[in-house]
């Protein structure tokens, strides 16, 4: 935990001393989240009172900053270049986006780089899927984690997601794919595996583009790989393309901006038939941790290979698919087909 060296009276700045490096908090009894009034401070002594599971979860990986400068209720944008002024010793790594601009992002070495994102209003943390020293330019990095987002249609709701988060589960273990699993912070659940530090990024998209047509083929009724939202229906979007290379996913343990400072929550599998998302707060989530543990302890342990999903990857493609629609704001790739929706696209004979 940090040490205060001067007081915060009348909002004045504060230094806390974390990990062996000084963190100027400026505004210290600001207000970031209306409902229970917790201020910036809170929000840092509460990343702070998680050190050892967040450093777990996200250390070493460049972070896109999302910064709400008003708080929860706020504007925001989001950042992904270390702005001038940053202290000398913020590590920074060269991540590439997807028009190929380059850019310096703040790497999460240790929780003072969280403390000093947060003063600058960072509420949540977007890590890239790989670490600094794996990090590549164009897609070429290392990832080493499959996220898979379920995502609600229309018509869906959370036991929909619960249900498929289990059908999730239930498919990589008998693929032999250690799976663990985290609350969004909102509406969802997101399934992770640490991976080998073998695959590219297009690879780890790859097996989860696999993943989501065979979940569909196994439960079509609940769970679908359709991209385009008007073929979806009232199922579970199994999004594949959170994996595709540059993308971000909103991190373990970091706090989204909502009024209740809710917080996107590694729990175990026997907790999703009965989590309630909205009691997981910046308040509640570390007297959970000291009373339960860190339910991601044993991820980093064992690297998982994907393998048996690119094999089913593979076996689709002979089959005569081909590779599932990409995001918009990517260049066309290879055996994509048409990107555009169905019902806009042009009628041939």
């Amino acid at each position: 935990m940090a040490g205060v060296a001067k007081s915060a009276e009348h909002g004045e700045p504060i230094e806390m001393e974390l990990a062996g490096k000084t963190v100027r908090i400026t505004s210290p009894d600001k207000v970031f989240f209306t409902k229970r009034g917790e201020t910036k401070l809170e929000l840092v002594e509460y990343y702070a009172a998680i050190e050892g599971p967040i450093m777990s979860a996200m250390g070493g990986r460049p972070t896109l900053m999302q910064r709400f400068p008003d708080g929860a209720s706020g504007k925001s944008f989001f950042q992904k270049r270390v702005p001038k002024g940053a202290p000398e010793w913020l590590e920074q790594c060269t991540v590439s986006t997807v028009n190929g601009t380059d850019s310096n992002a703040m790497v999460a070495a240790d929780i003072a780089h969280i403390a000093w994102a947060v003063n600058m209003g960072c509420l949540g943390f977007h890590p890239w899927p790989y670490q600094a020293d794996n990090a590549g330019l164009n897609g070429e990095e290392v990832a080493d984690e499959l996220r898979i987002d379920l995502d609600p249609s229309p018509g869906v709701g959370f036991d929909e997601i619960r249900q498929g988060a289990l059908d999730t589960k239930a498919l990589l273990d008998e693929l032999g794919i250690r799976s663990f699993v985290k609350t969004s912070g909102s509406r969802g659940l997101h399934i992770y595996a640490r991976l080998e530090a073998t695959w590219t990024s297009y690879g780890v998209r790859a097996a989860a583009v696999a993943l989501a047509r065979e979940l569909e083929r196994r439960h079509p009724t609940t769970l679908t790989a359709a991209w385009w939202k008007e073929e979806r229906g009232e199922r579970v979007f199994v999004d594949f393309n959170q994996n595709a290379p540059h993308k971000t996913v909103f991190g373990a343990w970091s706090v989204r901006p909502r009024v209740g400072a809710q917080v996107s929550c590694p729990i175990s599998w026997d907790e999703v038939p009965t989590v309630d998302l909205n009691s997981l707060t910046i308040a509640t989530v570390p007297a959970k941790v000291d009373a339960e543990g860190d339910p991601w302890a044993e991820m980093n342990a064992n690297p998982q290979s994907i393998q048996p999903l690119l094999d089913m990857s593979e076996q689709d493609m002979a089959n005569g698919l081909m590779d599932a629609p990409w995001p918009p704001v990517y260049p066309k790739m290879p055996n994509e087909p048409p990107r555009v929706a169905p019902s806009r696209a042009k009628k041939t004979d």
